[in-house]
């Protein structure tokens, strides 16, 4: 259900906005989306796990309030992320 320590490390050289860089609005809401999507993957045969549900909630919230910072800040940043990521249509 977690993401490997590769590929984080392929998310943070993608989104970063220099060498190490793990504390971008960008590097956070990639690393976010990929957890939420290993954990909608493990719902597809785990239906009744609803304790993980509620930690997949808070990470869907954290995303948001991500995304929300960003689109405040510069929404040319937020346009990009969202079309590399494939969030929203």
């Amino acid at each position: 259900m977690s993401i490997t320590a590769e590929r984080k490390q392929e998310l943070i050289s993608q989104f970063g906005q220099k060498a190490g860089d793990t504390g971008s609005p960008e590097v956070q809401i990639a690393i976010l989306t990929e957890r939420i999507t290993n954990l909608t993957e493990h719902f597809k045969g785990h239906k009744k796990d609803n304790h993980s549900r509620r930690g997949l909630l808070k990470l869907v919230a954290q995303r948001r309030k991500l995304l929300d910072y960003l689109r405040g800040k510069q929404e040319t940043r937020y346009q990009e992320v969202i079309k590399t990521l494939g969030i929203r249509k």
